[in-house]
């Protein structure tokens, strides 16, 4: 029985080399199964129907030519190809030290990602006197280039292994081997593993770490749609216990035992047998969960975002408990890694999630650091969150895991919100102590040392709310030097909930720069509709403020309608409760949201124009009920005239 091929409806393979080497007699022969008398230098695409090969896919072949005058056109089709054929002649030697000098640095240079088939073409033609290996020729160009899939030698003259050659092919595009099976090692590659340790997971229903026969009958009907025999499961255990003494137990086939089987099926050239299973789960080809499987609710408008549901949130808290064995409150490293073993990789090993949560002084992910690190990650990139809670065990129904909020334009108008997880924008010249108020969030160590910021960076962490309830608080750092692109962007603002503007009270020019990039969002905010709360800090206050900078920190905030800047200390660990202040500023989304002159100049001219038209339509409607008055006086006179 075929294996399930994924979504794939054609391939696309091109077939590259030097000239002379048989390109288009080894394609002619393919298509019409017999050797050609006479072969143009360049055949038109060739096609081969779905029912050529089991799998059941058409292909579609390329040739190509060697000249100079047609290498831009020969760039492009590699550049679309699924599978690159890379042909040599058995009989020129050359041929084949021109796949490594050049044709393999060429698809180098041109990013081609396909895989690459090397076929040897004219085998009939080789010198039998110089006996030679494919195997040792071959072996060392294939450890150079991990992308070629195999190499195959042929000849279209005898037809010897011809229709092999784009079988092959099909199979490195359908079925290939790089993203499963690492050649050098000769093992399951991490992400392969992952996947199918979680797969074991799933079908392991009573969790005794092993698939009983019931269960491997089960998992075989699921990915096969046939049941194995008593004998054939027997079989099957006995290869792995001869091979894998762990691989089964009195329970039956252990997870080691599971990726043995595996890892046997690939070495034997059986990857189709894998690839069903895996796909069979929702993988795709580069072993992620497919889209189908990942119902991400969309957002109506950019001022929505997305949040965990609270059963999502229930089944997260769950599965911290269960890994806290210590029972600390807190994870280890070695514990999220048992958590993500069952995903393609840890989400939070590389920015923007690393170093952004709360953690212990031995360096342990607290719970509010964990639900924080999901909440980030559920706003930045919703699929990647439904996706890594399916891959950890969630049971629930993904279609509700997340939940889309309500229009921030919406809350401001009601004056409330509903949000759980509120997300913050902090700007400020360099030095202003933006980097020690996110790192005092997650309660993390005052630094002396200065490092600039040159990317966006987060920060977050649960909060008890006034109002009731823990609410996520999220810091993105926007850089100084990142501020014009930021405002490029006409909605740049949407996803903000209050932003932040921080100065060295010490320092003058830190305040002017803060001020100027105040004015700057509140402008922004007017024009776009998207007008955020903003809130003001004085960092560094167990310096000596600048008086000029504290009389015009003030002013200017009077003037725009917001609160007196809120001082603070990250050195002196004196927060001044100013994320408690922050966080209250979210929840009352109408409130302090600063408003310019020219702002409230384009304010008076609305509220004048509508005046104006409110005027002329109460002018208008006594006119037309005179004019009406009128015509009813006169035709009562003609009346009784």
């Amino acid at each position: 029985m075929a294996a399930k091929t994924g979504t794939r409806t054609s391939i696309r393979i091109v077939v590259a080399g030097d000239r002379g080497t048989g390109k288009s007699s080894l394609i002619a022969a393919a298509a019409s199964e017999s050797f050609p008398d006479n072969v143009p230098s360049v055949l038109p695409p060739t096609h081969l129907p779905a029912d050529f090969y089991p799998d059941g896919v058409p292909l579609t072949i390329i040739d190509s030519s060697s000249s100079m005058d047609n290498k831009f056109k020969l760039y492009e089709e590699l550049k679309r190809a699924d599978a690159v054929l890379l042909t040599y002649a058995c009989d020129q030697p050359m041929t084949l030290t021109r796949l490594t000098t050049y044709w393999l640095n060429e698809l180098h240079q041109l990013g081609v990602k396909a895989p690459v088939i090397l076929v040897g073409c004219k085998l009939d033609l080789r010198d039998e006197h110089r006996p030679t290996s494919m195997e040792d020729i071959v072996a060392p160009i294939m450890k150079q280039f991990r992308e070629i899939e195999t190499c195959i030698e042929c000849s279209a003259a005898t037809l010897l292994q011809v229709p092999e050659v784009f079988y092959y092919a099909q199979r490195a595009v359908l079925h290939p081997t790089a993203p499963l099976f690492d050649l050098e090692r000769q093992s399951l590659k991490p992400r392969c593993k992952n996947a199918l340790r979680r797969i074991f997971t799933l079908c392991d229903r009573d969790m005794d770490g092993a698939l009983s026969d019931e269960e491997l009958n089960e998992f075989q009907v699921k990915c096969f749609n046939a049941p194995l025999q008593p004998n054939e499961i027997v079989g099957v255990k006995r290869v792995v216990q001869e091979n894998l003494s762990i691989g089964v137990n009195d329970h039956g086939l252990t997870l080691p035992g599971f990726l043995f089987l595996h890892a046997l099926f690939i070495e034997k050239g059986r990857l189709e047998t894998t690839w069903a299973v895996l796909r069979k789960f929702g993988y795709d080809d580069d072993l992620n969960l497919s889209g189908d499987y990942l119902p991400v609710p969309s957002k109506q408008a950019s001022d929505q975002s997305m949040e965990l549901s609270n059963e999502a949130l229930d089944f997260l808290r769950g599965v911290f408990q269960l890994l806290d064995t210590d029972n600390d409150g807190a994870l280890r490293s070695i514990e999220l890694e048992e958590l993500f073993s069952t995903a393609p990789e840890c989400p939070w090993d590389e920015p923007p999630y690393k170093d952004s949560a709360e953690k212990t002084t031995p360096g342990n992910l607290t719970l509010s650091g964990f639900l924080s690190q999901w909440a980030l990650m559920t706003i930045l990139d919703p699929p990647s969150s439904l996706a890594n809670l399916i891959y950890i065990g969630y049971g629930g129904d993904p279609a509700k895991a997340l939940r889309v909020t309500r229009r921030r334009l919406a809350d401001r108008k009601k004056q409330k919100t509903e949000r759980n997880v509120f997300q913050c924008f902090v700007f400020g010249p360099k030095k202003a102590g933006k980097s020690a108020l996110l790192n005092t969030l997650i309660r993390r160590p005052f630094s002396k040392n200065y490092s600039s910021t040159t990317e966006d960076s987060y920060a977050m962490n649960m909060l008890e709310s006034v109002q009731g309830g823990q609410k996520t608080l999220i810091l993105r750092e926007i850089p100084e030097d990142g501020v014009q692109k930021f405002l490029s962007n006409e909605e740049c603002l949407a996803g903000c909930d209050v932003a932040v503007f921080v100065y060295d009270s010490s320092d003058e020019d830190s305040w002017n720069r803060s001020r100027e990039l105040l004015v700057e969002i509140a402008r922004k905010g007017e024009v776009s509709g998207f007008g955020v709360p903003c809130i003001v800090i004085a960092a560094k206050d167990d310096l000596d403020p600048t008086p000029l900078a504290v009389q015009d920190s003030v002013r200017v905030c009077q003037g725009l309608g917001i609160e007196s800047p809120i001082p603070v200390s990250s050195k002196s660990g004196d927060s001044n409760n100013v994320f408690n202040k922050i966080l209250s500023a979210a929840e009352h989304p109408h409130a302090c949201i600063p408003e310019t002159e020219r702002g409230r100049n384009r304010k008076r001219y609305h509220k004048l124009f509508n005046r104006s038209l409110i005027f002329v339509s109460v002018g208008a409607a006594a006119g037309v009920v005179g004019l009406a008055a009128f015509r009813a006086y006169a035709a009562r006179k003609n009346t009784s005239n």
